[in-house]
């Protein structure tokens, strides 16, 4: 399993901005997914399905909780959407909305042209 990323600046912004072990404990996490596969990472409840394709993993520190929204793209690869700190009990219907959106335009941007 491989993790992508649909802007890794946007990603790498979002790491930055969290306390140094929310950061690293979330980074380890996917790291982890990674390493021994959704399976696993179902079993511990790493990971959750949102939508039909579209999954978030799940990380919380103390009381600080991330959820990384992704999709699964082709083969052994999956793409990371954003990340965000989570606030309420369920995950925001715009953070789902944006991810996605995202999945979409990805899955355009590789459709082939039509013949004209």
């Amino acid at each position: 399993m491989i993790f992508d990323y649909y802007d890794w600046h946007e990603f790498s912004r979002f790491l930055d901005a969290l306390p140094n072990q929310d950061a690293a404990k979330l980074t380890e996490l996917i790291l982890k997914i990674e390493t021994y596969g959704l399976y696993t990472a179902e079993r511990q409840r790493w990971t959750r399905k949102l939508a039909d394709n579209l999954f978030e993993i799940r990380s919380r520190q103390r009381n600080n909780t991330q959820r990384v929204i992704y999709f699964h793209l082709e083969g052994n690869r999956y793409v990371i959407t954003h990340g965000f700190t989570k606030k309420s009990v369920k995950t925001p219907r715009n953070e789902i909305a944006k991810g996605q959106y995202r999945k979409q335009l990805t899955f355009n941007k590789r459709r082939p042209p039509h013949d004209q």
